[in-house]
């Protein structure tokens, strides 16, 4: 597969060939499996600096939780809590910077303190302005598929067809961004593990990834499965704590089956086996003249 570019604010990621890695650093009370650990700015620079030790090629701030049952905050709490974490980023570290927000004024500010992505897990359904702000600033956008919001997701009827579900809105949402300014070399997509899908449906979502990759095949594909509810399910009600081994085994499908960016909360791990997935596929090229 040919090596293209995924533009951001201030420069480009290669995709195509290696799977990146983006590194969760939720700074907040209540996220699903690390609400509350990185609160203070210094205990969420030190984790944002162990995952770029670890070999994160991007970091994601977030600093409003999008777990099942949770409500949103006001934009000045998440700015509270988002923008010193980014400043300081910025300023000490070259990896570029993700803002896991839905709220046109949290992306504004914080592109301007120093993030290059908005990682939008509506796809532009709460806020379409997010898109007029990665627009003015040349930023990258992600657009990532979930039903309802997280206060109502789990409790909407499963719809029949996942995948057709997945694609169409995708589509709807990529129409959308680039209506309102946004290059297509800046857009990547998210199928949304877990947001309204059934157990099932997720799982059908990583096995059938292939067809995201076909239907969108200018994009980076990214996906998060990282110690999401249905793993805990199949492995006899695991928390989010012991999950990693059932994560990685997502991961691992997932960049098999052509991921271009996995989010996780365990970057060592994902990286260690990014590493290992690309070595394994780099000799079922060599010929046996070679060994």
């Amino acid at each position: 597969m040919p090596i293209r570019q995924w533009k951001l604010a201030h420069r480009s990621l290669p995709f195509g060939e290696r799977t990146l890695v983006m590194g969760v650093l939720n700074v907040t009370p209540d996220s699903f499996s690390d609400g509350g650990q990185f609160i203070s700015l210094a205990r969420a620079f030190a984790h944002a600096e162990q995952m770029i030790a670890e070999g994160a090629d991007i970091i994601d701030v977030g600093g409003e939780s999008t777990r099942p049952g949770s409500a949103f905050v006001s934009d000045e709490k998440e700015l509270q809590r988002v923008i010193p974490v980014i400043e300081r980023l910025a300023a000490k570290s070259s990896v570029p910077i993700s803002i896991d927000t839905t709220k046109s004024a949290v992306a504004r500010a914080a592109i301007a303190a120093g993030a290059e992505i908005v990682n939008d897990i509506s796809g532009l359904r709460f806020d379409p302005s997010i898109a007029d702000a990665a627009a003015q600033a040349k930023a990258g956008l992600v657009l990532m598929h979930s039903r309802g919001t997280p206060k109502t997701m789990q409790r909407l009827p499963p719809v029949a067809d996942i995948m057709s579900e997945v694609i169409g809105e995708l589509r709807t949402s990529v129409s959308l961004a680039e209506e309102r300014g946004v290059a297509r070399e800046r857009i990547a997509v998210d199928p949304g593990i877990g947001f309204g899908k059934t157990l099932a449906q997720n799982l059908e979502l990583i096995a059938k990834l292939d067809q995201l990759l076909n239907a969108f095949p200018e994009f980076p594909i990214m996906i998060g499965t990282s110690r999401k509810s249905f793993i805990g399910k199949l492995l006899d009600n695991a928390p989010a704590d012991e999950r990693l081994h059932g994560t990685i085994a997502t991961v691992v499908l997932s960049v098999m089956k052509g991921a271009d960016v996995v989010r996780v909360h365990d970057v060592k791990a994902a990286v260690d086996a990014v590493r290992m997935i690309a070595a394994i596929q780099s000799a079922s090229t060599v010929q046996l003249s070679d060994r």
